[in-house]
């Protein structure tokens, strides 16, 4: 592939000077991560700061004060209906279920940025009833560079995450991850003035020829050494322009598009080891707010269930071993991957298994509301799970400041 001509002005000013080849010996990338990657206090709050045990603390009290509806719909992220402004259906459905999030796509942001501004502004203002400010929705895309570019016009495209691969054979990893980092400052300082605050990225699959046909230039290449320290640039680049992330889509992928069928996994445990070995590095280093989780079968954890509805993927893998303690994410059951189970019974079965949101769109968005209570009334589903999934959404939301 050849050198993109659009990451020349992204690349000018990190790389201007300190990045030529051969202008300094080979250092271990943990090394460039902590040279390139300095804490410069970005909008999250790490573990070690006092204010993440009272958020705990905060987010623990609100979900209690919740009742069974508010958790509900708390759990929930949904498309929206609309370009501009809310359809009438899609306001009363959404004062219905005031749903934790709503994820915006290419009809929702193909207008100008005014049109933009005003357009999320009315989605936070009818989900927290203009009230409640703890109600304040997630507002969020997948803004990962390159192909996946769900603005129209006027909106800045960030370089494909492949480039930046090819970037760091020529000029060395540290000028690669200086752009990494200071792209997506700037690009999150757009989201966010936009009035979106969260972003489903970035990739953090390794790049192997067995999901290259499904991954194409959105990993950032078949090193996992770098696809980590790549992926840590972007997510405090993003955090720096008061954007959290939900890295995805854990444990990985196959070159089957899981939009059209189900991808299987059948790597021994060693090999699904370092194939998740960025996640686990991201989850030592970044605090991350969200990971979102596929619906690959991962034979040797559980032959039976998707990882995005498997206790043995999230609860006893993401959560146990990797020690992962924030907010997990589902990928969208309308998918082909998902097929043979109804989008809100996928949910119940999802948040049971320890996901904390689940998708819907504004057709199924009463009904997965309705299916999760039911659920909690049955027993399929327990209200303490209800109640723990609700309580790291507001953490994540009190921790990037989303309300105050």
């Amino acid at each position: 592939m050849k050198f993109p001509w659009f990451l020349a002005a992204l690349f000018l000013l990190p790389c201007f000077s300190g990045c030529s080849p051969g202008q300094r010996p080979p250092v271990a990338l943990a090394e460039l991560q902590a040279e390139v990657l300095p804490d410069e206090g970005g909008g999250s709050v790490p573990a070690e700061d006092p204010r993440f045990l009272v958020y705990r603390e905060r987010a623990r009290s609100l979900a209690a004060a919740l009742d069974d509806r508010s958790l509900a719909a708390q759990v929930i992220m949904t498309g929206i209906d609309g370009k501009g402004a809310l359809t009438g259906p899609m306001k009363d459905i959404l004062r219905e279920v005031p749903a934790g999030g709503a994820m915006l796509f290419r009809h929702n942001l193909d207008t100008d940025k005014p049109g933009l501004r005003s357009f999320t502004a009315e989605i936070s203002r009818v989900i927290s009833g203009g009230e409640v400010p703890e109600l304040i929705p997630f507002i969020a895309v997948d803004h990962e560079g390159g192909q996946v570019h769900r603005f129209g016009a006027g909106v800045s495209r960030l370089p494909p995450p492949l480039s930046y691969w090819e970037l760091a054979q020529r000029e060395g990893p540290e000028c690669s991850l200086a752009a990494i980092r200071e792209g997506a400052r700037q690009s999150g300082r757009e989201l966010r003035d936009l009035g979106i605050n969260l972003n489903f990225a970035p990739v953090v699959e390794i790049l192997t020829e067995g999901n290259r046909p499904f991954l194409e230039d959105r990993s950032y290449g078949p090193d996992g050494e770098f696809t980590e320290a790549a992926a840590a640039a972007f997510i405090r680049g993003m955090e720096e322009g008061g954007i959290p992330c939900v890295v995805k889509h854990f444990p990985g992928n196959t070159g089957t598009d899981p939009h059209q069928g189900r991808p299987v996994l059948a790597q021994d445990r060693e090999a699904l080891d370092l194939m998740v070995r960025p996640f686990a590095g991201l989850i030592r280093e970044c605090s991350l707010g969200g990971v979102m989780v596929s619906h690959a079968l991962v034979l040797t954890r559980d032959p039976e269930r998707n990882a995005s509805l498997s206790p043995a993927v999230i609860r006893d893998w993401l959560r146990g071993e990797l020690g992962f303690s924030g907010m997990v994410l589902s990928d969208d059951f309308s998918m082909g991957a998902a097929s043979g189970l109804r989008g809100e019974d996928a949910a119940v079965e999802a948040l049971a298994a320890g996901a904390d949101m689940v998708m819907a769109w504004p057709a199924t968005l009463r009904r997965t509301h309705q299916t999760i209570l039911r659920a909690v009334e049955d027993g399929r589903l327990s209200r303490e799970r209800l109640r723990e999934a609700a309580e790291h959404i507001l953490f994540e939301k009190l921790r990037f400041g989303i309300f105050p």
